[in-house]
């Protein structure tokens, strides 16, 4: 299986998102920190790692870890506004130090929609020139866009632009807003999408990539809404070919091993023929209606059969639909008998990340708390300015790498 981990190398980020589910928190990372969670991904025989934030481009030993990771084996990736991939210097030394992929995050290519879901003016251009230097520097390139109440409407013109003005793109991922962290949650009235909001516009941005030769993923966007291009689905592939994801968390939530795609079902979701298959509402924070959700009558295995014959994903050993059958059914018998425990929020604590084991993610030091009340204090002001809520601060557990 092709599992791929995350690490979240920094807590705190030069845009202000009113979304941002993942905001600023008293942890840190040293080199020798994330060297340890880096060395747990090869002895799982992990594929590769994602280095996110936070805006990780703003750790200093990025280069570092990065060049670590690849010499270890691992693919590297990076999850990234683009604001320093926009300095050309900058992005060549990422390319020397092994990055492989870079996710560039743009919302919308609309400068004043851009500027009011960041909350900093001028970081669109910023974003197209890191694409622009990734490419020179021979990084491939995704670009990530969070759907949302503000670029709802127009994820198609998104596609393209880019299409237009940055044509070394060749994927792009579609991730339907989280509503349950950070200010996400206490911002739902303001950037958290109906579902129906998005529907036209996404389809209209799938036929275009798929028109144009692109690819592309869509995450937590139930198969009922994207029936077309459900092999696209993110929780169906990983449903199917029965993957896992852990990631390394620069808060309470330290490590979590993600298992189980599934999560908000409606009642009439039981009669629709992608049950098995769809992860359902990724909904934490009762930001959506599953209301909103319908079953569909369409073939499964003419879905399972696209994933399984991707010429551009070889992760998964079975190549026949009766072979998938096999080990689907096999992994399902697994479950309901006790073998794995069942979430429904798809997270479990991984042991080897306990209080009891030497392995903790990140650490809180004084200087790092100072530096977390400063940042907070900063973002309040800005908060007010934004007419948007900050996140609920979170306890400390000193337990956990404090010192």
């Amino acid at each position: 299986m092709a599992n791929i981990g995350y690490i979240q190398v920094v807590r705190h980020c030069n845009h202000f998102c009113g979304f941002c589910s993942n905001p600023t928190t008293p942890y840190e990372h040293t080199f020798e920190s994330m060297q340890v969670l880096v060395d747990d991904f090869v002895e799982r025989g992990y594929f590769g790692v994602i280095l996110t934030g936070g805006e990780p481009t703003l750790h200093t030993e990025l280069p570092r870890i990065t060049r670590y990771a690849r010499d270890r084996g691992l693919h590297v990736r990076l999850i990234t506004n683009g604001t320093r991939l926009a300095d050309r210097e900058f992005a060549k030394q990422l390319a020397d130090a092994g990055l492989m992929l870079a996710h560039v995050s743009i919302y919308s290519v609309r400068p004043e929609v851009e500027e009011q879901l960041r909350g900093v003016a001028g970081t669109l251009e910023k974003a197209f020139q890191a694409l622009d230097n990734a490419h020179e520097f021979g990084i491939e390139l995704n670009v990530n866009c969070v759907i949302n109440r503000l670029n709802a409407d127009h994820l198609d013109e998104n596609v393209r632009y880019l299409l237009r003005h940055h044509p070394q793109v060749r994927h792009f991922v579609w991730n339907n807003l989280d509503p349950s962290m950070g200010r996400a949650e206490v911002n739902q009235a303001q950037f958290t999408p109906r579902l129906r909001d998005f529907e036209v516009s996404l389809h209209r941005a799938l036929t275009l990539l798929q028109r144009t030769g692109r690819t592309f993923r869509v995450e937590k966007v139930p198969l009922c809404y994207m029936t077309d291009f459900a092999w696209a689905s993110t929780e169906t592939r990983k449903i199917v070919k029965g993957e896992e994801r852990i990631v390394h968390f620069l808060d309470q939530k330290q490590t979590v091993r993600q298992t189980d795609w599934e999560h908000i079902y409606a009642p009439s979701c039981e009669h629709c023929s992608l049950r098995t298959i769809c992860g359902g509402l990724f909904d934490r924070g009762n930001g959506y209606d599953p209301a909103e959700l319908s079953p569909v009558f369409v073939s499964r295995d003419a879905i399972v059969e696209q994933i399984l014959h991707d010429g551009d994903d070889s992760s998964y050993a079975a190549r026949s639909l009766e072979q998938w059958r096999e080990d689907f059914e096999r992994r399902c018998a697994e479950t309901l008998a006790g073998k794995h425990e069942r979430r429904p929020t798809g997270d479990l604590p991984d042991e080897r990340f306990q209080p009891d084991h030497v392995i903790s993610v990140g650490q809180i030091t004084e200087q790092s708390r100072r530096r977390y009340e400063h940042k907070r204090a900063a973002e309040s002001r800005r908060a007010e300015r934004l007419g948007v809520q900050m996140e609920r601060p979170e306890p400390e557990k000193p337990e956990r790498g404090s010192t």
